[in-house]
């Protein structure tokens, strides 16, 4: 077996996790008879361990600088109960936490595919994993935040809803057409 393949039959757990540079999979081993606690991360081992004697516990890693710990709790005789959590928040916390804070549209151009990412807390952009230089400007009836993709003039236009349960609304437009936003992360 090579050293990216998953053992299914150890594979007890896998998550998606949403990040401004992207979509990151986590996949996690653990062999209950020999201990064995493998990490993958977008297919990557990032911790491997062998032997280990306590099957409970916790493994830390990081992934884009964002701290990440997968726990191994006990339910019942030899069975186990695993749980990601990201930046100390539950794996749900924090996937919803990000489906509020990250906007995200797909653009093709020329035959590519860009993933264009706003963090609304920072108004950072972020074009397939890496964040862009911006320039900002007022207008009339809000703002917008002007970059490039691969020399294709873009920007977020940012406007009030003008209704309380709605609040700021995020319209990427590029080359003067609005791009709809992408239903998934």
């Amino acid at each position: 077996m090579s050293g990216n393949a998953v053992n299914m039959s150890d594979h007890v757990g896998s998550w998606d996790v949403p990040l401004s540079d992207g979509v990151h999979i986590v996949d996690f081993e653990h062999g209950t008879t020999s201990g064995k606690r493998i990490i993958r991360v977008d297919g990557t081992e990032v911790i491997r361990k062998d032997w280990m004697f306590k099957l409970v516990g916790a493994e830390q890693f990081d992934i884009s600088e964002h701290p990440c710990t997968i726990r191994i709790s006990p339910m019942g005789s030899f069975a186990y109960k695993y749980t990601l959590e990201v930046d100390g928040k539950s794996y749900k916390k924090f996937t919803e936490r990000q489906s509020r804070v990250l906007q995200t549209w797909i653009v093709p151009l020329e035959g590519q595919m860009y993933r264009v990412v706003l963090e609304k807390d920072t108004l950072d952009v972020w074009v397939n994993g890496q964040r862009q230089e911006t320039a900002g400007e007022f207008v009339d009836d809000g703002t917008e935040t002007h970059f490039q993709i691969e020399g294709h003039a873009a920007y977020v236009k940012t406007v009030s809803s003008g209704k309380r349960r709605e609040g700021i609304l995020h319209t990427l437009i590029v080359d003067q057409s609005e791009v709809p936003e992408a239903a998934d992360y």
